[in-house]
């Protein structure tokens, strides 16, 4: 069996998003633990939360918007309700499921920190690209999750 290796051009593209995978977590990950003590983890999953009706999602459906494993997940809410951040309740409808719910103190943060957050990925990402890179980024980026995840089943569907 032979291997069919990356091309040159393949090769520097996969390093450079290899690159950013590592650093833009990390950039991120610094100014949020400077501005309130959270991880980007924890963020997406308050910002998640802030987006949804009633501030309240399932956490099967908050694992997936969240890009987070329900074990992942499970542990982040927990440590979010250690701080008065997030709660855990019954599904209603149900009764089998639990759902996420940010709580005023939660909201809080979210609004206190969104906008540093917003800088920070507007100037580590946007700043770099023009307006016709965003769109090529954009729609190479959605390429490849539908290649990775074609039946919508490990992330919501926009």
């Amino acid at each position: 069996m032979s291997t069919e290796w990356l091309d040159e051009q393949q090769q520097r593209t996969w390093r450079a998003w290899l690159a950013v995978a590592e650093l833009l977590p990390r950039t991120l990950d610094a100014q949020l633990q400077r501005d309130a003590g959270l991880t980007h983890a924890a963020y997406v999953v308050l910002a998640m939360l802030s987006e949804a009706p009633d501030r309240s999602r399932r956490m099967s459906d908050l694992a997936r918007v969240a890009n987070q494993s329900q074990s992942r997940l499970s542990h982040t809410v927990a440590r979010l309700e250690e701080r008065g951040w997030v709660h855990r309740v019954r599904a209603t409808e149900d009764r089998r499921g639990n759902v996420a719910v940010l709580t005023d103190a939660g909201w809080d943060v979210v609004q206190r920190v969104a906008p540093g957050h917003v800088a920070a990925v507007r100037e580590g990402v946007f700043a770099a690209l023009t307006r016709e890179q965003t769109l090529a980024l954009e729609e190479a980026l959605t390429a490849v999750i539908e290649r990775l995840d074609p039946d919508h089943t490990l992330r919501a569907v926009d």
